[in-house]
């Protein structure tokens, strides 16, 4: 059943195939016609009602797998009938045509001759996405229309004269008869949808929504975590979190303090967390080099650190190189990302893209840079990048023989799994010896907290930037270089925002029952190896896992 559908989803969403590392599908292209849509969503529809048969084989011999398969179910049929992009989104087409072309151009698992055949191909595909947009969209918000315009103008620009270079020097598209024809056809078709755009949509454009309101929040909600949770649970919950990591971290800045300056009195609290979190931002690389080489080497303490204490195994070869992110990159460059191979992907490369500053900036941006990355927060995070975090994690799961938890995982697993990760390493001894490192997972594990609190408020309550500052700053403590980035995320993905908190609440969870059933029995190593080995699945489903091992 999981294959039948796999084949399927694969025909209609080719390009995120390929982004899988399923190369095959790179021969397709996506068709968003009303006859294509319509056929799909009855496909969903059928298939969900399947699988809601309590009887279904595949659902009682694979539940945890029938379980993902059904919330993909339910979501495509969500999206294409309640949500609707193909009405709505005018990115949905722009994105597909401006995307069409260039990464077959890129694709170094392709040869010439296949090249020049698939963009043959590819000029027909953005033809028919052309007239699809002009048939079906009815309302855009003027935000998605305006970028949505300004993507066609740039795919227009490169369909025009830089196709037109390309027909000179790649002599492969020669075989394909009609290429100057069908480029033509492209432009044409790309300035009547702007055409179409102007004179129909642009009128009656809509204002944005951003604030998703309490209603779609709690239906998102449900959906991303697959539970009955209520966006006001979750905003309890996660202030009840705050509340008490704060005091964590009163106490252990206060214990800190006492041993650093025996001799030193504070008029309170809030004076002695931001004496300590000032010791803890001095701690700072100096430049991108320095911090580089101190990530390498923090990697390799890691790993004898897992290996000496069995915490789990680690895989046999590595595939992870370190470097620092390209200015290039834009603002993500300031954050820093790990760019994690495709899940079937042949050449599985992973890479740690370090935050990064330009040199070019004054010395107090620079230094203010780095204090908030730096060593103590490092040798915390680690942990929850690469290992046992996201790198070891996605590279172990890579092996699963369950294909459909790679198409299809649980979100809130990734996210909750190195959030959790930290805390088991720092209970078995990780930094030790270093305060400042126990104080930086405090702050982090706030910050998660915050993440759920904020999302909750900006998108069920209104809270404006401003509030979200404030209350981001003063009560979550969250250094400057986070506090602000985070109003772009909650606007971009407010459920990946609930993912570190409530994933590793429910992992810590998951850790404590092992450890009362099972008592001097409980081995750390085959817990975590499982759960890795296991992939992205529900975490209430490690439960039964465990119980019939």
């Amino acid at each position: 059943m999981d294959q039948e559908y796999l084949s399927e989803w694969r025909a209609f969403y080719p390009s995120k195939s390929v982004d899988l590392g399923i190369h095959a599908s790179v021969y397709s292209y996506e068709d968003y016609s009303k006859d294509r849509i319509d056929a799909w969503l009855n496909y969903n529809k059928k298939m969900e009602k399947l699988l809601a048969d309590p009887v279904n084989p595949y659902r009682t011999g694979r539940p945890i797998n029938a379980r993902l398969l059904y919330n993909q179910i339910s979501n495509e049929i969500y999206k294409w009938e309640i949500t609707q992009p193909h009405l709505h989104d005018l990115q949905l087409y722009t994105k597909a045509i401006a995307q069409s072309v260039q990464p077959v151009w890129e694709a170094v698992f392709l040869l010439e001759k296949e090249k020049a055949d698939i963009i043959c191909q590819r000029l027909q595909a953005v033809i028919k996405l052309c007239t699809a947009a002009q048939n079906s969209l009815t309302t855009v918000e003027a935000t998605n229309l305006s970028q949505g315009i300004r993507q066609l103008e740039k795919a227009k620009n490169a369909f025009n004269a830089e196709f037109s270079d390309r027909i000179i020097k790649h002599s492969g598209l020669a075989s394909c008869s009609t290429i100057h024809e069908d480029q033509q056809l492209v432009v044409q078709s790309i300035e009547a949808l702007i055409k179409h755009i102007s004179k129909e949509l642009k009128p009656k454009s809509i204002k944005d929504s951003k604030v998703l309101g309490i209603t779609r929040y709690a239906e998102q909600l449900a959906r991303y975590t697959d539970s009955a949770l209520s966006p006001e649970e979750l905003a309890d919950i996660a202030l009840e979190e705050i509340h008490k990591v704060r005091t964590l971290i009163e106490d252990v800045s206060a214990h800190y303090l006492s041993v650093q300056y025996p001799d030193k009195s504070y008029s309170d609290a809030s004076s002695m967390v931001k004496a300590a979190f000032e010791n803890m931002e001095k701690d700072a690389p100096e430049n991108g080099a320095d911090y580089l080489k101190f990530w390498e080497q923090l990697s390799r303490d890691a790993i004898s650190f897992i290996e000496k204490n069995k915490i789990a195994s680690l895989p046999e070869f590595q595939t992870l190189r370190i470097m620092s992110a390209p200015e290039s990159a834009g603002a993500a460059a300031r954050i820093g990302w790990v760019d994690s191979a495709p899940p079937f992907s042949p050449n599985p490369l992973t890479t740690l893209y370090l935050p990064s500053v330009p040199d070019t900036l004054p010395e107090q941006e620079k230094i203010d840079f780095w204090s908030s990355f730096n060593k103590p927060f490092n040798r915390m995070i680690v942990i929850h990048e690469l290992f046992p975090g996201h790198y070891m994690q996605i590279k172990i799961s890579r092996e699963t023989s369950h294909p459909i938890r790679l198409y299809f995982p649980y979100p809130v697993y990734f996210e909750g799994w190195a959030t959790f990760c930290e805390w088991v390493l720092l209970d078995a001894g990780w930094e030790k010896e270093r305060p400042l490192t126990y104080l930086a997972h405090l702050r982090k594990r706030l910050e998660n907290a915050n993440r759920a609190y904020t999302s909750v408020q900006v998108h069920c309550n209104n809270w404006t930037q401003e509030q979200v500052l404030k209350f981001s700053t003063e009560t979550a403590l969250l250094a400057p270089q986070f506090a602000k980035s985070l109003w772009g995320r909650i606007m971009r993905s407010p459920m990946q925002l609930t993912s570190y908190f409530l994933g590793g609440k429910q992992f810590t969870a998951l850790l404590k029952a092992e450890k009362e059933r099972l008592g001097t029995n409980f081995n750390l190593q085959l817990f975590m190896d499982t759960i890795m080995k296991a992939g992205p699945i529900p975490i209430d489903a490690f439960y039964e896992i465990f119980k019939n091992r």
